[in-house]
């Protein structure tokens, strides 16, 4: 018994990368993560760790213990998640950390019914428009978008979410409407910028079965999707939005989505937003959708009340956007 706990407690502080971010995966105090993994190499009679005051690192004898042992602990959680799969509903905490806007227009109003749901079930958003580290912040499963996925994740795809390409009726009336894709170098562009890696989100299209990116001239620049619609609503110029972002926006005349045929506006510039709807030989052009998944660190976390966030999800969004 003492050398199992000492296993669990030396396991997860490599994983975490810390004693105290070991204990707090296995729920209990640093001072008894460190006490078990003591007794543990003394029960070995080697070092396992190489302690300082802000890290660890492993010894040779650690590294050879860890690559048998880490299997032996994913088994036992495995085998723990099986039986309260079968005996239990989904309860404890859930935290999930998810892109910004996504967790604003999408999470945030099903949540609660989710937790109706799951009564047992204690959820927190996590709402950050960065990579986060699942270990290290206690996440139990982020949403990302496709262009944020990191090696090492398991990524279940859950949503395809169309993207639109819009502007204010005042900027299109001083500025005048892209005729081809080409066009937009020529307009302010209020362009997404990562901020993990200070990248611009592309604006992605198909054309005869080719993605590309447009070239754009990034005249505001912001980290916040929200920001930039507001930007756009203020007549700054044409921005890249989701459709749960968009849709509103159009549907309420204060944006009008660029490069379709299925325009939404209001009476005054209708007859000339359709005929710049048309593009031209850019017609049959394709915008290139926003995909989103669903990632966790490892398959075994998968967990019951994971997979019930994973399902409520599916059943939430709107069949089209379903990946």
């Amino acid at each position: 018994m003492v050398a199992l706990r000492g296993i669990e407690s030396f396991v997860k502080a490599v994983e975490a990368g810390s004693i105290a971010g070991g204990a707090r995966l296995l729920g209990i105090s640093p001072a008894a993560a460190s006490q078990n993994i003591s007794r543990l190499e003394n029960h070995l009679g080697v070092r396992l760790l190489t302690r300082t005051t802000r890290s660890l690192a492993l010894t040779e004898s650690g590294s050879a213990y860890y690559a048998k042992v880490r299997e032996l602990v994913q088994e036992l959680e495995l085998a723990s998640q099986a039986v309260n799969a079968l005996n239990a509903a989904p309860k404890g905490r859930l935290r999930i950390a998810s892109t910004g806007a996504f967790a604003r227009h999408i999470l945030a109003p099903m949540i609660p019914a989710f937790n109706r749901r799951y009564p047992d079930l204690t959820v927190e958003l996590n709402i950050a428009d960065r990579n986060v580290d699942h270990i290290a912040e206690s996440i139990d499963a982020s949403i990302r978008i496709r262009h944020a996925l990191e090696d090492g994740l398991v990524a279940r795809p859950i949503a395809r979410v169309p993207s639109l390409f819009c502007a204010a009726p005042s900027y299109l009336k001083r500025a005048g409407y892209p005729r081809t894709l080409e066009q937009l170098k020529e307009h302010d562009c209020l362009v997404f910028r990562f901020p993990l890696d200070g990248r611009y989100l592309g604006w992605g299209f198909v054309r005869n079965g080719i993605r590309f990116d447009a070239p754009v001239n990034a005249r505001m620049i912001s980290d916040d999707i929200d920001a930039l619609a507001q930007m756009a609503v203020e007549g700054g110029g044409i921005t890249r939005l989701a459709a749960f972002i968009a849709e509103p926006l159009i549907a309420s005349g204060k944006l009008v989505a660029l490069f379709t045929s299925k325009t939404v506006t209001s009476e005054p510039v209708a007859q000339e937003l359709t005929q710049a709807s048309a593009l031209g030989a850019d017609a049959q052009v394709e915008i290139e959708p926003l995909e989103f998944y669903l990632c966790v660190r490892h398959r075994r976390e998968l967990t019951p009340k994971v997979r019930a966030f994973s399902q409520f999800l599916t059943e939430t969004l709107p069949e089209r956007w379903r990946a």
